[in-house]
């Protein structure tokens, strides 16, 4: 089945963010908060699920489950969004501006997957 260009174009973004889990593990080790054990396991698990739920995007058969995938995995996110502005030490040196502007991206991106559902 052909999709929309921009349904691939999601599918790649979430495979490159997955790949980058590997490639720069630390950066995202220093953004998990710190109630969360096992921070690099997390950060690679996270990295797999992202390449894995973007690949699905591309075929019929698992395109809806990478969806929902896709929006369990982007709201279980908003933990570390949030984590991020509870200290100057968890913002990592990110502007407080940009972490508040991601929360609401977040969201953006939890109903750019769920308009496909009906693809």
């Amino acid at each position: 089945m052909i999709y929309p260009w921009h349904l691939y174009l999601m599918g790649f973004m979430y495979i490159i963010a997955g790949i980058f889990h590997f490639l720069k593990p630390r950066m995202y080790m220093r953004i998990m908060p710190r109630y969360l054990p096992a921070h690099k396991t997390l950060v690679y698990l996270s990295g797999l699920a992202e390449i894995l739920l973007g690949i699905g995007l591309f075929f019929p058969d698992t395109k809806d489950f990478s969806i929902y995938g896709i929006i369990l995995m982007l709201s279980i996110f908003l933990l570390v969004h949030f984590y991020m502005l509870s200290s100057k030490k968890a913002a990592a040196g990110i502007p407080t501006w940009i972490l508040i502007v991601r929360i609401p991206l977040q969201f953006f991106l939890m109903w750019w997957a769920w308009f496909y559902l009906s693809f």
